[in-house]
């Protein structure tokens, strides 16, 4: 447990860092623990360190861990590729969905979202690093799929997302995020209350909190390795 609760506040205090030479308030962004492929004894052990949101990236992994743990006051991010046949799952245990990239899906959310809850919190995955192997709308589609959200009643839509090219160049990270910035800053610009750009992990969090995240995923650096991905 003494791991997890260090790798916790090492995370939080790089966050905090990264704001403060950003000129920014640390408490403005929201640090997402990505808990896949991890035991729910590890997610109890981060809760007890005061974290309460968990991403997740498959389906029913998740669900397990979210039932083990429906007694705690969790808040729980799908932000894995979406299957269709896992929607149903997706829209009735979470709380947000941060990776939906097509009308499709988010008109199955939509419809398997269960009535007795708040709508379900989504954002838009953009493929910002422009590469066929990740998930994500190109720039610029995100605008029309943004339009087709907004008139589903059982979904929020909240921002964007981006999972960019793994690199070390730091301009280039700083480009990759100020690309979802400026789409987010138009999407707003044409009448969409947004408020979450969820962009920067373990690798990168410093140059994507001085582009303006507002949410951070970190698996990494708070739960080590994965054994598989």
């Amino acid at each position: 447990m003494g791991t997890i609760v260090a790798n916790l506040q090492a995370a939080r205090a790089r966050m905090a860092r990264a704001a403060q030479a950003a000129q920014r308030r640390p408490g403005d962004i929201v640090l997402v623990a990505v808990s896949k492929t991890f035991p729910a004894e590890q997610v109890v052990q981060a809760h007890a360190a005061g974290q309460v949101a968990f991403g997740e990236n498959y389906a029913q992994e998740a669900v397990e861990k979210i039932t083990k743990l429906a007694h705690l006051p969790l808040e729980w991010h799908f932000i894995g590729p979406i299957q269709s046949n896992k929607t149903g799952l997706i829209a009735a245990q979470f709380h947000w969905v941060q990776s939906v990239e097509r009308e499709k899906i988010a008109q199955r959310l939509n419809a398997a979202r269960p009535e007795g809850l708040p709508a379900l919190n989504v954002c838009i995955q953009v493929n910002v690093s422009g590469e066929a192997s990740k998930s994500g709308v190109s720039p610029g589609e995100e605008t029309p799929l943004a339009a087709a959200i907004a008139q589903l009643p059982r979904l929020r839509l909240r921002g964007l997302m981006a999972i960019p090219e793994p690199t070390s160049d730091t301009a280039l990270q700083r480009q990759r995020f100020a690309l979802l910035r400026k789409l987010m800053d138009r999407l707003v610009a044409h009448g969409h209350a947004l408020d979450t750009l969820s962009m920067g992990m373990s690798d990168d969090l410093e140059a994507a909190i001085a582009e303006g995240a507002t949410m951070i995923r970190v698996g990494t650096a708070i739960f080590g390795q994965r054994k598989k991905d």
